[in-house]
């Protein structure tokens, strides 16, 4: 595969909490064979990408917790998907077998289309290139994560993965006119099966007393990593955060806002936060 390592792992001089950061949707190192084949322009290929994620949560390792950071691209290679979730409209030789919505929208571990369901590509993949794609990429961003995790697990007796996404401002503008209002931020733990309420409750206060509003599950609840690693009941949590790109960037050119730096020192402050989380936790657990 013609593109650097898939991932980067920023760890902390002294890793003191057990959170671990994580995007794994804002990886721009688009291979040249993807770019060679595909019938998009730059600026919609990378429109499903979590851009400037991983700038916005990098404080990560200062406050003592690691951050594993996708290079590898979300529409190259789905890192939030199961590595079975393979489009038989995109890779020759597969069989349908049921029926997987995500699939069936185009949007599994090798993505057929991107936002607003353009295609990526003309006619179909091979099998071989998909596997290769999962080998060389899913494989080892997934080997490392679990390895995070066991790491906290094993040195503080818990993980709390806080993954890290953006969402399309569209995504949340019809809930402008609801009793809620119009999210900035919206958590999503699997209504509960993929962290523990009192886990949920400190992240979304880090997250509030910012001044950010936030919500629930709707419209985002987590998919394959919160299903995958949340195991609240085994002291292993999970909770996808999804944040609104309107606050801090022009998605149509892809670009930060005059603003980024400002709301970059907001995140940092959450981030700061949470880390505190892992570092409360794991004093009482000891005492």
């Amino acid at each position: 595969m013609n593109q650097q390592e898939p991932f980067q792992i920023f760890m902390p001089r002294r890793r003191d909490t057990s959170v671990v950061f994580a995007s794994p949707h804002s990886g721009a190192d688009y291979p040249r064979d993807m770019m060679r084949r595909t019938i998009l322009d730059r600026e919609a290929v990378r429109s499903s990408e979590d851009a400037f994620v991983d700038h916005l949560f990098d404080l990560a390792p200062v406050t003592g917790a690691p951050f594993l950071v996708a290079t590898a691209p979300r529409a190259y290679v789905d890192l939030n998907r199961a590595s079975d979730e393979l489009d038989p409209a995109l890779i020759e030789g597969l069989r349908r077998i049921g029926h997987n919505p995500r699939v069936a929208s185009g949007l599994g571990v090798v993505p057929r289309v991107v936002a607003g369901g353009r295609a990526i590509y003309r006619g179909k993949l091979s099998l071989e290139d998909a596997r290769g794609r999962i080998r060389d990429v899913w494989r080892p961003y997934h080997d490392a994560l679990h390895g995070l995790m066991a790491q906290s697990m094993a040195e503080f007796g818990q993980a709390i993965l806080v993954d890290c996404h953006s969402m399309p401002h569209e995504a949340v503008e019809s809930l402008a006119h609801t009793r809620g209002g119009r999210p900035d931020v919206v958590l999503g733990d699997r209504f509960g099966a993929a962290a523990s309420g009192a886990v949920v409750e400190r992240i979304e206060a880090a997250f509030a007393s910012a001044g950010l509003r936030v919500a629930r599950n709707a419209p985002f609840a987590g998919a394959y990593i919160a299903q995958t690693y949340g195991r609240p009941l085994r002291r292993q949590h999970v909770v996808q955060i999804e944040i609104d790109r309107a606050l801090y960037m022009d998605e149509a050119k892809i670009e930060p806002l005059p603003g980024f730096a400002a709301f970059k020192r907001v995140i940092d402050g959450v981030v700061a936060e949470i880390s505190e989380i892992g570092r409360r936790d794991h004093a009482l657990a000891a005492e």
